[in-house]
């Protein structure tokens, strides 16, 4: 009786976790957002804003310093491809002390 009072239980817990999981995922989501308008040169925008873009490639940066110098890596060759806007995906340390590694996509309008 013990046994399948437990995996009644366990079925309901892990029913409710499941519910619980999927129902995060959509808190990920934003809603779609306009780009800004274009100016002269590449803008960092956020993923909502990346809707009735088109991509144009991606772009990356390995230099030693600060997460600022990468940035601006990617900015500048952002300003090389003739893109719009650009989305840093990731900017991180790599596991050289000092070094930063940026991966960003390019769109274009």
């Amino acid at each position: 009786m013990t046994v399948k009072k437990r995996e009644t239980i366990m079925l309901r817990l892990s029913v409710l976790f499941m519910a619980a999981l999927l129902s995060a995922c959509s808190v990920l989501q934003g809603t779609p957002q306009p780009a800004p308008p274009l100016k002269n040169y590449p803008q960092e925008i956020q993923r909502p804003q990346t809707a009735e873009l088109t991509k144009i490639g991606t772009v990356t940066a390995v230099v030693r310093g600060s997460p600022m110098d990468s940035e601006a890596i990617i900015k500048k060759k952002a300003a090389a491809a003739k893109a719009d806007y650009y989305l840093i995906v990731m900017n991180d340390e790599t596991v050289i002390p000092g070094q930063w590694y940026a991966q960003a996509i390019l769109y274009r309008k």
